[in-house]
């Protein structure tokens, strides 16, 4: 068995994650600044540390402690739109965070180092997303993922540091953080009727994703490092079905028994308008994982949302760019 480290550890995917190498046995230290998770989805079999991966002299000191065989780097930043507003934060947490990380690895002799990239590395046009695809980023999240598989790369190829990409897309379900009024809009949605207000939508809501079940990827993920086939690799991995958001309002509504709920739709803002990637690749190495249906997946989110209650969405107090920032991003 091996010891893991997890960044984002008490995040949603992370949370997840963690959950999943315990249950298989292994020991993990899980690593979260509580930036968008929270101390509750810390699993308590895990040791917790509340700590940045941009605090060079934390990480190192962790790694030098801990001796870990593997690390898991789920910390990010993850909101593509607001991405190209908080350029500075961006590349702080999602490049410089992760560099921290390679530069530990490194020189602790890491057995394995898997990092969830994203499929907003390939930008635009490119439909469905396959592995062997150039990418050709459009936002300031997806050029931070991409420059991080770069650095992997070439620290594999200079120090033998292995790795396994994972490319994962729109993912949901329990635990996320549904206050967060940036990203992850079926929590959005969600979260919005909880508290009695309208659903938002930018532009026609036609623009599609393959909207991913949690529960359907991490188990690829925590497998990695012992699958054969997977080091030096990139996979996509995700649900193969995309929806308009406007359908997944529509099931978001029926699963809260709300299906008349008003929905106001703001000025269209610069997104990809059609996301979805193919995951053959994925299904070669791991064997073809289990398809959560979205009407199902919904349903379990909104039951544990339920419980939980809502979230205050606060607005985003490190906006460095206000120039074509969506109005509705200035309220509140």
């Amino acid at each position: 068995m091996a010891k893991c480290l997890v960044t984002g550890g008490a995040g949603f995917m992370g949370a997840h994650l963690v959950r999943a190498l315990l249950d298989a046995g292994h020991e993990v230290v899980a690593l979260d600044d509580l930036s968008g998770g929270f101390a509750d989805n810390a699993d308590p079999r895990a040791r917790f540390v509340e700590g940045s991966v941009t605090d060079p002299d934390l990480v190192d000191e962790l790694f030098a402690n801990e001796g870990f065989d593997d690390v898991y780097h789920l910390a990010a930043y993850a909101a593509e739109g607001l991405s190209h507003f908080i350029k500075r934060f961006n590349y702080t947490n999602n490049v410089i965070g992760s560099v921290n990380l390679i530069n530990a690895s490194v020189n602790h002799a890491v057995d394995c180092f898997v990092f969830t990239s994203s499929i907003a590395v390939y930008g635009a046009g490119q439909l469905p997303m396959t592995e062997s695809l150039r990418p050709e980023p459009e936002d300031s999240y997806g050029i931070a993922k991409f420059a991080v598989e770069q650095e992997l790369a070439v620290s594999r190829a200079m120090f033998g540091l292995d790795y396994v990409i994972f490319r994962p897309h729109n993912v949901y379900g329990e635990l996320q953080n549904i206050g967060d009024r940036y990203r992850n809009v079926l929590g959005i949605f969600i979260n919005q009727i909880l508290q009695g207000q309208p659903l938002s939508i930018f532009g026609d809501g036609e623009q599609t994703r393959a909207f991913s079940y949690v529960g359907d990827i991490v188990p690829a993920i925590a497998a990695a490092p012992r699958t054969e086939g997977a080091r030096g690799e990139v996979f996509n991995v995700g649900a193969d079905t995309p929806y308009s958001v406007n359908a997944l309002a529509d099931t978001v509504r029926r699963a809260m028994g709300v299906p008349d709920h008003p929905v106001i739709h703001h000025e269209a803002r610069s997104e990809v308008k059609h996301a979805f990637s193919d995951h053959s690749k994925l299904h070669r190495v791991f064997g073809k994982p289990p398809a959560t249906s979205l009407e199902d997946g919904v349903g379990r989110m909104v039951r544990w949302a339920r419980e939980h209650g809502p979230r205050a969405a606060s607005r985003f107090s490190k906006i460095e760019v206000l120039k074509n920032l969506p109005p509705s991003w200035l309220d509140g």
